[in-house]
This record gives structure tokens, C-alpha cells and sequence, in this order.
């Protein structure tokens, strides 16, 4: 027999007559979850944290204080530098050359990201249902592609691209009998240098994101996907219905650091302008910041120019970990 509290208000009668079921009134509803683990989450991350701040922190106040300085090449051996404060700023945004060089980065790095995503999407999509043995193959060629050092590649693909010795001009005259791209020079050009500096830095990304997106894919339940396709779901609804879905949170990360790291694209384009391109007409943030602070003396306006990007960086870095969020909270 059903013991019965007779201080709670009858809810419901009982199989058992006269009794009746009860449900508490009284207290806190029971939370179900995480509970409260004190100052022990912090504690651990602590260390990190002070870690983060002396190695990161420390560098970008002082770059933050010498945007508001005049700091030029007689600072670096000691002199005294003079506040300008906001002098740098104003500089910077009344630059036309600022702006066109802002534009060209974000035009570049959304191309790039544009191109990297989806052959990632296609090659994670090809590993799942290429057999053991080819799935290895590709994988080891794109680890080779990864470690590769962006230099390194960069230095290659200006070989390939050469104007008198390059492997793309001998095979566009001699196999496809275009006779145009005899001595084609493809740097001097801004929209084909960009094309070749896309090229190189979308061959370094693509291993990353297509390793996560296929080891996102290998979590996505077959049973699910086996179902719409016997519900007659071709393999774009699928992708579009199920697979993209599932994976949404992982489409975003990856997709944030790929805007990340593009908008900070320094080494394929510096090295690919000493190989053969005009510098005016091809430079993106990193090189003008370099070209403003380290090579131009003025380190000052230099880092207002590395201010603003971070402050760009930071927009864009938290809109997509709010979207994050969000899809973790849906």
C-alpha cells in the first residue's frame, strides 16, 4: 500500500480505495543539468588565462599605445616617442589607398573561403565513400599539401606559373593548343595574380577543413540518412535536409577560421610579389601593414592600420561564435 502524505493536496485517485495519489507542492523544483561546481572551473583555466595575457595581452597593449604615438625609426634606437593620439587614426580612414587596399582583402579572403568550403564539403563528402584503400591515399596527400610550409608552396606554385619556364603555360600552348599563354605573364595582372595567390592559399586550407568536416560526417546516423533515401531524398536533399543540419555548428567554426585566417593572408602575397607582381595594385592588410610599419619607419601609423584589423577580426570572430551559440541552444 501507497504510503500517503497528508499535509500534499490530493492530485488523482489511487487503484487502492481510498487512497489517493499526491504530487509535492512544497520546495524548489529539482534542476536537472550541470551542477554548480564552485570556483573549481576557474581555478583550472586560471593558468591559461594569465598564460594568454603575458603572451598575447602584454603585445597588443603596446600595440594599442604606439597607434597613438608617433613612433618612427628614431624611436626604435631611442628616442623618446611624442603623442599624436587620435592623429593616426584620422590618417588612416581619410587614406584612400586604406580603403582600396581593405576592399581588395575582403574581396580575396571571401573568395578564398568561398572556394575552400565547398571542395572541402566535396572531398569530405568523397572520403566517407571512397573505399579504405583510396581514402588513404587521399588523406596522405592532403597531410603533404598541409605541412607543407606556405612559403615553401608559395615558391612552387611561382614555378608552375613561371612566365618563360612555368609547367601551366607549357601545357595550355603545347597540350591544349592555346597559343596565347606563350610567355604569359600570370603576376603582372592584379585579377590573375590574385587568381594564382587564391589557388595557393585555398591548396594549404583545404586538408583542414575537410578533415573536420568529415569527421563530422562519420557522426551523422546512417539510419537517418538510409531512411530518406528510401523516402526517395536524392543525395542534394539529403546533404541539404540532414547532413548540413547536423552539422551546422561544425560548418560555422570552421568557416569563421577560415575568414580568419584569410583576412591575415601575409606570406603567399609578399612572396608572390617578389617573384613578379606590382606591389600597389596587389597589396592586402598583412603586406601594407608590413609595408606602413616595418619597411616605411612609421610604426605608429602602422599600428593604427594593425588596430583597426584586429578590431575587424574580433567583429567577425564573435558574430560567429554567437551563431555558434545559438545553434547549440536550438
Amino acid at each position: 500500500m501507497t504510503t500517503v502524505d497528508q499535509d500534499l493536496e490530493p492530485a488523482a485517485p489511487s487503484a487502492v480505495e481510498g487512497e489517493r495519489l499526491t504530487a509535492p507542492s512544497g520546495g524548489k523544483p529539482q534542476r536537472r543539468g550541470r551542477r554548480a561546481a564552485g570556483f573549481t572551473p576557474y581555478a583550472l583555466i586560471t593558468p591559461a588565462i594569465i598564460v594568454l595575457a603575458a603572451i598575447v595581452g602584454w603585445p597588443l597593449v603596446q600595440l594599442i599605445i604606439t597607434s597613438f604615438q608617433e613612433f618612427g625609426r628614431a624611436q626604435v634606437f631611442g628616442a623618446p616617442p611624442s603623442w599624436v593620439w587620435f592623429d593616426n587614426y584620422i590618417d588612416v580612414f581619410t587614406d584612400p589607398v586604406f580603403y582600396g587596399v581593405l576592399g581588395r582583402t575582403l574581396l580575396f579572403a571571401g573568395a578564398c573561403v568561398a572556394v575552400t568550403m565547398v571542395l572541402s564539403t566535396l572531398i569530405a563528402l568523397m572520403l566517407v565513400r571512397l573505399p579504405k584503400g583510396f581514402r588513404m591515399l587521399l588523406t596522405v596527400g592532403m597531410l603533404l599539401a598541409w605541412a607543407m610550409p606556405a612559403l615553401t608552396a608559395t615558391i612552387v606554385w611561382g614555378w608552375m606559373f613561371d612566365t618563360a619556364y612555368g609547367v601551366i603555360n607549357y601545357a595550355l600552348v603545347n597540350w591544349f593548343g592555346l597559343a596565347e599563354f606563350d610567355q604569359h605573364q600570370w603576376l603582372i595582372n592584379p585579377l590573375s595574380f590574385f587568381m594564382v595567390a587564391g589557388i595557393i592559399v585555398v591548396w594549404g586550407a583545404v586538408p583542414f577543413a575537410a578533415f573536420t568536416l568529415y569527421a563530422g560526417l562519420t557522426q551523422v546516423p546512417g539510419e537517418v540518412l538510409e531512411a530518406a533515401q528510401l523516402d526517395g531524398a536524392g543525395g542534394f536533399a539529403r546533404f541539404r535536409l540532414i547532413i548540413f543540419p547536423y552539422l551546422k555548428p561544425i560548418f560555422m567554426i570552421v568557416t569563421m577560421l577560415q575568414v580568419i585566417w584569410d583576412l591575415k593572408v601575409f606570406t603567399q602575397i609578399f612572396a608572390l610579389q617578389d617573384i613578379g607582381g606590382i606591389r600597389a595594385q596587389t597589396n592586402t592588410l598583412g603586406v601594407y601593414i608590413y609595408q606602413t610599419s616595418i619597411a616605411g619607419g612609421d610604426f605608429g601609423h602602422g599600428g593604427a592600420i594593425a588596430v583597426i584589423t584586429a578590431v575587424l577580426l574580433m567583429a567577425i570572430s564573435i558574430y560567429y561564435i554567437r551563431q555558434v551559440l545559438k545553434e547549440e541552444e536550438l
